[in-house]
């Protein structure tokens, strides 16, 4: 099979690699689409994610969805045909996170697309049955893989337990900030702030349910919001961004007694806290890990929610053109929004 492994930052190579036969318990399954995910550029353009560097050569890729092809014993209720979104997480579910009901906090997690666990950037893979969920004929396989970072969305949001008519400011309308205003939207926040630099998509945040957009380039947004609520400023701010003052411009855009969410990736391991502004206003400060058990409840909203998700979808490459999908992503060029790798093709 083909396989795309990236061999130092900005590098990519194509290999061909044996798969053995699924185990017992497991099924095969032919990797059709896997979204390309900002931690995956952590990786490609900085070596590393956070404070955990890169091994190379590494597959990367964990936003999957595919086809079953082979089917090993045990592996009740699949077939050959079957189509599914994949699950890129093993746990080992005896730790205390995991008997505590905490899977993504796992202690021994194994998360496939992180050194030492080949992501999905290849045609093949085996996977327990209990990583594969199944996926309705009328979803197209570059929509399901979205399911996986929005269940983190959905994850962010339980931790954040935003409210009915509560108002909320998204830093970051990239794949994971454009997914959680949907969500919002579909949880009735009242209303929905997205503060993004990018013109194309401050448009796709308006599509996805944003009730107004702020370029921080242009204005100081989390005045701007303040000012736009009345002074009160937002019930929750969300940081989907990951940038060098996103935090702070939520800190100092949410209420007294507010709530913070940091769902993006830094790509520094330490960030500096307005702690003053923070302490005042006794804000909770959310830490979001993944999901924990949202998945199912990805693939339904997706399932029924279709059209409403497929404009995130912008530009498709073959795993052959794996270089030129990074690229593009990187620069933010040629209006991207959600990029898909078709492995099968």
């Amino acid at each position: 099979m083909l396989v795309a492994q990236l061999t130092a930052p900005r590098e990519f190579r194509l290999a061909q690699q044996e798969i053995e036969e699924p185990q017992p318990g497991e099924v095969q399954v032919r990797v059709d689409s896997v979204g390309l995910c900002g931690s995956d550029l952590h990786s490609y353009a900085e070596g590393a994610v956070g404070d955990t560097p890169c091994e190379y050569p590494m597959i990367l890729g964990h936003e999957p969805a595919g086809t079953v092809v082979k089917v090993g014993a045990g592996a009740t209720g699949w077939s050959c045909g079957d189509r599914a979104v994949l699950e890129p997480a093993l746990y080992c579910y005896h730790c205390e996170s995991c008997l505590s009901g905490r899977h993504n906090i796992c202690a021994n997690i194994r998360f496939l697309s992180t050194p030492g666990n080949p992501g999905f950037f290849r045609e093949r893979v085996n996977l327990p049955i209990s990583n594969v969920l199944p996926l309705p004929a009328w979803v197209s396989m570059d929509v399901a893989t979205l399911a996986e970072p929005l269940a983190i969305t959905l994850h962010s949001l339980k931790l954040a337990s935003v409210g009915l008519g509560e108002t909320v400011a998204v830093w970051g309308a990239g794949p994971i900030g454009l997914l959680t205003i949907a969500c919002l939207k579909l949880a009735g926040a009242g209303r929905i702030f997205a503060v993004e630099p990018l013109a194309h998509r401050r448009e796709l945040a308006k599509h996805m349910g944003a009730h107004a957009t702020l370029d921080p380039a242009s204005v100081d947004a989390a005045r701007e919001i303040v000012a736009e609520t009345g002074g009160r400023g937002v019930d929750c701010a969300i940081d989907c961004a990951a940038k060098a003052d996103t935090i702070n411009a939520g800190i100092r855009a949410a209420r007294y007694g507010g709530r913070v969410a940091l769902t993006g990736i830094h790509s520094g391991t330490h960030v500096d806290f307005e702690v003053s502004p923070m302490r005042r206003k006794e804000l909770t400060i959310f830490n979001v890990r993944r999901n924990n058990h949202e998945s199912e409840t990805a693939v339904e909203l997706i399932s029924s929610h279709t059209a409403w998700f497929a404009p995130l979808i912008t530009h498709t490459r073959p795993l052959n053109k794996i270089a030129e999908a990074f690229r593009l992503n990187e620069a933010y060029a040629d209006g991207v929004g959600k990029l898909i790798v078709r492995c099968g093709e």
